[in-house]
């Protein structure tokens, strides 16, 4: 038997290529169960694999692909039946592991999470590791105390997949949600996932020497890092939190310090999805079952094919890709 996969392969002068190709079962990893692929996704990671950038492929060929929805084949697994709806985000899958641009798949079965009822397999692939770390990201801002009644709550990189969701997540839960963003384009899509104000990224992108700012922002989820990390710090409230989860503007803090701790109580949390415990993601997939809205979910997705990855891995490290690119494998 055969499956449809995108491979990336070195060659002897180092290049790396991607494309898509029909390949032998037998060349499927060792794992306790397979899985029949429906949907994938887009990350910046799959951007790096793809392109052979950041040292994340460590062997070709490969198949990359963060992220895959699909349907239980077969199981060596007694938590697994065929005919079970799966999902799997993380675990370096993708990266040091084939991963989910491809019909079929073959993975461990402590990387699983059954997918919720209320859930589609291409619903799940919208939501994916973007969705699942805002999520997480909530999860985590609530635990540390934060409440719609507290203020207004900042969401950096907004328009990227991190950012759509939060936006969406917090703003279905309540809160007042100021969504930054280097786009002008981008300002109507926020409004319609939920965003009240639109900060331009510039007003919080330049560094300054000041050890705090006037007190704005009740919590924050920030994807971009670097000195908007340091900024957003600055401008929180006292006793407020800011889940940090990606850098994208760098992971150097140059205009760090500790003073909005000391003198303020502000919490910087730290966002893991790819190591994040079993029973955690089942509570955080729960969540977004019950807290996404589905309608606003919708509105965030692009829907492509397999062949169209190269081109839409280079559109993410340029930073140009909007909301949650949805891979529908078969197609």
């Amino acid at each position: 038997m055969t499956f449809q996969a995108l491979l990336v392969e070195k060659g002897g002068d180092g290049a790396v290529s991607a494309s898509v190709q029909e390949i032998d079962d037998a060349r499927l990893p060792d794992g306790d169960v397979t899985v029949a692929v429906e949907y994938s996704t887009l990350n910046y990671k799959d951007g790096l694999c793809i392109n052979g950038k950041g040292g994340l492929v460590r062997s070709f060929p490969h198949v990359p692909g963060v992220d895959f929805a699909g349907t239980v084949e077969a199981s060596e697994d007694p938590r697994y039946r065929p005919g079970d709806r799966v999902v799997l985000t993380g675990w370096r899958v993708g990266e040091i592991w084939w991963g989910g641009f491809a019909t079929r798949a073959k993975v461990k079965a402590d990387w699983l999470v059954p997918l919720p009822d209320e859930l589609s397999t291409r619903q799940a692939m919208a939501i994916g590791t973007a969705g699942l770390t805002s999520m997480l990201s909530v999860i985590a801002l609530e635990k540390a105390g934060l409440s719609p009644l507290k203020g207004e709550v900042l969401v950096t990189g907004a328009a990227g997949g991190v950012g759509s969701v939060g936006v969406a997540l917090l703003a279905r839960l309540g809160y007042s949600v100021a969504a930054v963003t280097g786009r002008p384009d981008a300002a109507g899509y926020l409004r319609q996932l939920g965003a009240e104000t639109i900060v331009d990224r510039s007003e919080l992108s330049e560094a300054n020497s000041r050890p705090l700012e006037s007190e704005r922002w009740a919590g924050a989820i920030d994807a971009v890092g670097g000195d908007m990390l340091a900024r957003v710090l600055k401008q929180t409230k006292y006793g407020g939190a800011v889940a940090a989860v990606g850098l994208a503007a760098g992971a150097a803090v140059p205009s760090f310090t500790v003073i909005p701790f000391l003198l303020r109580g502000v919490s910087l949390l730290g966002i893991d999805s790819v190591m994040r415990p079993y029973d955690q993601r089942v509570d955080a997939w729960n969540r977004i079952a019950a807290d996404l809205p589905m309608e606003k979910l919708e509105a965030m997705v692009v829907e492509h094919r397999l062949s169209d990855l190269p081109e839409l891995a280079n559109r993410i490290l340029d930073g140009t890709v909007k909301g949650r690119v949805v891979i529908d494998v078969n197609a």
